[in-house]
């Protein structure tokens, strides 16, 4: 009877999966966007502005799943990178196209290696010159938030390379999603990107269909019915850059008017 029993334990003890029998753990783990959102490594100023930034809804509705190849563009100081590196962490891949010498971004990273660590590359993007986003087809999405106008500013030919560098690095069915501050309708937007760091909403769908995009939907998530869009961004919050005697009124209003575009690749 001893013997049987030990035999049935040996056959049970083959039968637990490794990870489980010698205690090990996988490098990284299935999370929702909304674990990803509330996870402890977020700062509490970045956790802050997701009142006014939306990031569930917003990566919803561009579509975003856990298995997806995505370009993140210009990360800035790495707010939306925080949420998407941990979220793409177990099956997808996260590329991150930054300037070469974005040392806060690049310390942000090396300081935090079990949020980031997972993190596929950071390859150089300065546009117009530097723009090459990899293997052509061989992304699910492209992701900027609050750049387009920067690129702008440079010229329309930066934007135009912008647009089209993400326009070949991703898959037919592939996602574009842009936010952006929005300025009021067919204003010059030149003028609005250099003067208020603003886009025209019309003008982004048309320089996105220019470059061979489809319009695949629109979303107000982002909206700010109480921004006037003929202010500078950096008058609101969180920047508050303009004289002090108008704060009160800025942060009445609150973060900026923004589009949220979604565009496919045929």
């Amino acid at each position: 009877m001893l013997r049987r029993i030990t035999i049935l334990l040996c056959v049970l003890s083959l039968s637990i999966p490794i990870a489980q029998a010698t205690g090990t753990v996988p490098p990284a783990k299935d999370i929702t966007l909304q674990q990803a959102v509330a996870g402890s490594w977020r700062p509490a100023a970045n956790k802050a502005r997701d009142v006014y930034r939306h990031p569930v809804e917003t990566l919803q509705f561009f579509g975003i799943q856990p298995g997806m190849t995505v370009i993140e563009l210009s990360p800035g100081g790495g707010w939306y990178t925080e949420i998407l590196a941990p979220y793409l962490a177990a099956h997808g891949q996260l590329i991150e196209a930054a300037p070469p010498k974005a040392d806060k971004f690049n310390a942000k990273l090396k300081a935090q290696p079990e949020v980031f660590g997972h993190i596929s590359k950071v390859i150089p993007f300065v546009p117009p010159g530097q723009v090459d986003l990899g293997t052509p087809g061989s992304a699910d999405m492209v992701l900027t938030f609050r750049n387009t106008h920067d690129w702008l500013i440079d010229s329309p030919e930066t934007l135009d390379a912008v647009f089209k560098a993400a326009f070949e690095v991703l898959k037919p069915g592939g996602i574009l999603g842009i936010e952006e501050h929005r300025a009021r309708p067919f204003a010059d937007a030149r003028v609005t990107a250099g003067a208020l760091h603003r886009i025209p909403e019309d003008y982004m769908i048309a320089q996105a269909i220019k470059a061979g995009f489809r319009l695949a939907d629109v979303s107000q998530v982002n909206a700010n019915p109480n921004d006037p869009e003929d202010i500078n961004v950096h008058r609101l919050p969180p920047d508050l850059a303009g004289p002090e005697e108008e704060h009160a009124k800025m942060k009445a209003i609150g973060e900026s008017d923004r589009m949220t575009l979604k565009f496919i690749k045929p």
